[in-house]
């Protein structure tokens, strides 16, 4: 179980909180949808379940233990923005071998090319880029992945096919998924369930 207990997080100066005594749980096999107007914090709290921000009260657990503050995190983002998620000086091969071992099986099924290993991310498509970002994710070996707006800045085809993968791998693997999307036809395909925050 991922779990948000009691999060409180408020911005550097800022006159009130953004989250306040806020609480999640998702289960493994559950697609969980956060869904909020523009500039509600939706980004914020995926950086927090996935330990990039640290609450200023509460506590992220995954089975019952806090996230680690080293090694592999079995929370993994996924970036709305794949180009600013990799270092522009490394090629893609270089990229996924820091994450851990890939599966073929893995690289094939998110349609990555060989030939795109030896490329520097500039040399790649936004489509391209996201697919290694996710196949970083997922080398990981993550109990839970947080997808932020992943999709919005693909073409339509791109998008169906990495959501379909999305999809497949985390009901095979049993990995939870909590997302952010605007696309409400989307989050009525994917979800399972939805949390409206704020509300």
């Amino acid at each position: 179980m991922l779990e948000a207990r009691g999060i409180t997080y408020a911005y550097p100066g800022a006159a009130r909180a953004l989250y306040q005594g806020f609480d999640l749980a998702v289960a493994p096999d559950e697609r969980v949808a956060l869904c909020a107007p523009s500039g509600f914090g939706k980004t914020t709290l995926c950086r927090l379940l996935a330990g990039y921000e640290r609450p200023q009260a509460g506590e992220v657990l995954v089975d019952g233990e806090p996230l680690p503050r080293r090694g592999a995190c079995p929370v993994q983002m996924i970036w709305q923005h794949p180009e600013a998620a990799v270092d522009p000086r490394m090629r893609m091969g270089a990229t996924l071998a820091e994450a851990g071992e890939v599966p073929g099986r893995l690289l094939d099924d998110l349609g990555i090319q060989k030939r795109w290993l030896s490329r520097y991310p500039h040399e790649l498509s936004g489509g391209e880029l996201q697919r290694f970002c996710i196949a970083r994710a997922l080398a990981a070996n993550p109990r839970y992945l947080v997808a932020d707006e992943v999709s919005t800045m693909l073409d339509a085809l791109t998008q169906a096919q990495i959501w379909r993968f999305l999809m497949d791998e985390t009901s095979r693997r049993g990995i939870g998924l909590v997302f952010v999307s605007h696309s409400p036809a989307l989050t009525d395909r994917i979800a399972t369930r939805v949390v409206r925050l704020g509300a």
